[in-house]
């Protein structure tokens, strides 16, 4: 304002021609001024006005609903129930014992709900105590060596950070491992100890079950004993009540636009024909079966190795990663299962969930065809838990089958005798118990509420991204084996993909896949030497190491000692990618290349003994090279008897006692200089 005024303070100008420009000035000011004045007022009213509602916008509930959706106790509180039973699961497995915990509950006159712990606040934990008779159940599988479940990674990682109060929280736990592994149950484990540790009570304890063994069995032997401890905590009764409770309700549609019906898919409805990055196990990519050769020249076994075309799909994978495959079950078991229950397998129908507040609407992808569910969403070939003979039980008309399906599915020592030898070690898949048993004819809604979700496969990656980004290869071994009623059993997975055709179109050379990510990788410096050890198909992976190593040396890069050791049954029979190996040793990529064929002579030779021979050299690596050591393959036996090598090799050549020895590969394998990639 000073310099608008600026002119009239100079006495020196004063005239009257310069009098009237100044009121002329003054009345144009004035006008200014009020204006100036008016709006500044306005602008400050209306501004005023916003910093006051400034303080109202917490109480708009559209910001804080996802919060309230998250919340276990909201949702318990709301549906009446008081006991949650979290799963941690990879395969399918402890959500199918997490929902059978869930459905006992009603027995003792208490109501639970099975959750996700990704769809979930896990802090919530701290207020289960606002729900009277509350309990919270962990169901967790051990995944990899000792990791969680994918789905239970938050979890777990709040877990670890939490400094959360629990006092008032009554925990129990069930762990799912597999004692060939390693890290046997470290999830179950570390679970129930933190939660001890945060100040929850546990109620009952841990359970450990063992995949290797009978895993239906310890979890039954498990629950028999867990819920009698929850009757005497709370004190409360059993019921009495044993009826089947249906958890779906059946749906036909016999009026239904055919774009809107499921075939297949895994996740949103037509994603096959209109495919959408990024992919995943909910949104699998169709890759192009560009090549499928078998790889053995002789014996009984089929090995092939398959070529996958990802171009245009910007899935990007590294060596040592993981494919995903989701198969479909043979035609001929779905039609016969079909056929055995007189149903027409292409009427389309839903199941839908009668807990309408539960986020698992559907078995599986709904609306669908039978047909489409028992192909691509239900597991027909593995032997059916007790829980699904229990349940199916009261669909036998004859008395004799009705008692033996009962007490297969009871806790009775003679009962876990029968099942054992009569559904698992004979190996009797749905369709064998049906065919077994005449008057067994359920439903096939409750057939297909009742059995377990089909589940992708994975395989190790046989090729490297660096020669092959657009190209993901496969080496397997298909599963075919008689059973003890004579049945020929066919592995779901390798058949579907031995009959994948390469061609120029069609699903026939169609294959839904994902890449999972792993920690099998090669060292970060290529001039460090690594150790592999992979027979039989086990040595998938370590193609892939040496495609890469051989591609770094074609960069120029100094890459160190490149050792493998591979084994098979017989050289002119199963030795697979011979070819290729031999040129990488002609090459100079290939170091070593050390053969353990176990049936060509009277005393078997396997990759150990060859560990053994070449002991020195191995040691040197270790200890001066400072080699990285990689094992894929069968952890049962291959894997173990490998790792007591070392052990052996570690003790003589650094002069360590056999505790010192196990503690030295230990810390090798803390570091990340002794990897495993393996499976039982």
């Amino acid at each position: 304002l000073t310099s608008m005024g600026e002119p009239s303070m100079d006495p020196t100008t004063s005239s009257p021609d310069s009098t009237a420009q100044q009121d002329s000035l003054f009345s144009m000011m004035d006008v200014f001024l009020i204006s100036l004045i008016t709006g500044l007022f306005t602008y400050w009213f209306f501004f005023r006005k916003k910093k006051e509602e400034v303080p109202e916008l917490p109480k708009m509930q559209s910001v804080a609903a996802p919060v309230r959706d998250s919340s276990f106790i909201e949702k318990m509180k709301k549906t009446g129930r008081n006991i949650v039973v979290f799963y941690g699961s990879q395969t399918g497995t402890a959500e199918e014992f997490a929902n059978r915990l869930s459905k006992d509950a009603h027995r003792y006159g208490l109501r639970g709900m099975a959750a996700d712990p990704e769809e979930y606040d896990l802090s919530d934990l701290s207020r289960l105590s606002e729900i009277d008779k509350s309990l919270a159940v962990f169901c967790m599988a051990t995944y990899g060596e000792g990791d969680p479940t994918d789905n239970a990674q938050d979890f777990y990682d709040w877990l670890q950070e939490a400094d959360a109060d629990l006092s008032g929280l009554r925990f129990a736990v069930f762990g799912l491992g597999n004692k060939t592994y390693e890290h046997f149950n470290a999830m179950g484990k570390y679970v129930d100890k933190r939660l001890e540790e945060l100040g929850a009570q546990r109620i009952f304890e841990l359970g450990l079950g063992d995949d290797d063994g009978n895993l239906e069995e310890d979890f039954i032997t498990w629950r028999e004993q867990f819920w009698p401890a929850v009757c005497e905590h709370f004190g409360v009764e059993a019921t009495g009540e044993e009826s089947s409770i249906r958890q779906y309700e059946l749906v036909v549609h016999t009026d239904v636009n055919m774009n809107r019906v499921y075939t297949g898919e895994m996740g949103r409805l037509k994603s096959y024909e209109n495919q959408k990055p990024p992919f995943d196990a909910k949104n699998p990519f169709l890759a192009q079966v560009t090549e499928n050769r078998k790889l053995n020249e002789g014996g009984e076994r089929h090995l092939m190795h398959l070529e996958l075309d990802i171009s245009n799909s910007k899935i990007r994978y590294e060596s040592g990663d993981h494919v995903a495959v989701y198969p479909a079950n043979d035609s001929s078991l779905v039609n016969q299962i079909g056929e055995i229950l007189g149903t027409d397998l292409d009427t389309v129908m839903s199941l839908n969930n009668l807990d309408e507040e539960s986020n698992k609407k559907h078995p599986f992808p709904c609306p669908t065809s039978y047909r489409t569910a028992l192909t691509y969403y239900l597991d027909i070939t593995n032997p059916p838990r007790t829980n699904v003979l229990y349940e199916l039980a009261q669909y036998a008309t004859d008395a004799g089958e009705q008692e033996r399906l009962r007490k297969m599915a009871s806790s009775a020592a003679e009962g876990k005798a029968l099942y054992l030898s009569w559904v698992v070690e004979a190996r009797r898949n749905i369709l064998a118990i049906l065919q077994d048993m005449p008057s067994l004819r359920p439903p096939i809604d409750h057939l297909c509420e009742l059995l377990p979700r089909l589940q992708a496969r994975y395989y190790s990656i046989a090729s490297s991204s660096k020669v092959h980004p657009n190209s993901i290869h496969i080496c397997a071994v298909t599963v075919e084996y008689e059973t003890k009623t004579g049945r020929l059993n066919k592995g779901v997975a390798t058949n579907w993909l031995k009959n994948k055709v390469p061609d120029q179109n069609g699903s026939s050379s169609l294959v839904p896949m994902y890449v999972r990510k792993s920690q099998f990788r090669l060292p970060f410096k290529p001039s460090t030497p690594v150790i592999m050890i992979g027979p039989g198909t086990g040595i998938a992976p370590f193609i892939g190491f040496i495609q890469e190593r051989a591609w770094l040396k074609q960069q120029g890069k100094e890459v160190g000692q490149t050792v493998l050791y591979y084994g098979c049954r017989h050289e002119h029979e199963d030795y697979l990618y011979r070819e290729e190996l031999a040129r990488f040793q002609k090459e100079g990529v290939l170091t070593q290349l050390n053969v353990a064929f176990s049936r060509d002579q009277a005393e078997k030779v396997y990759v150990q003994h060859l560990l053994k021979k070449n002991k020195e050299g191995v040691w040197k690596l270790i200890d001066e090279g400072m080699a990285h050591i990689y094992v894929c393959g069968d952890a049962r036996n291959m894997a173990r008897d490998v790792q007591n090598t070392f052990y052996e090799i570690v003790s003589e050549f650094g002069s360590m006692s056999q505790p010192q020895a196990v503690d030295y590969v230990k810390k090798l394998m803390t570091k990340g200089r002794y990897s495993l990639d393996v499976w039982s």
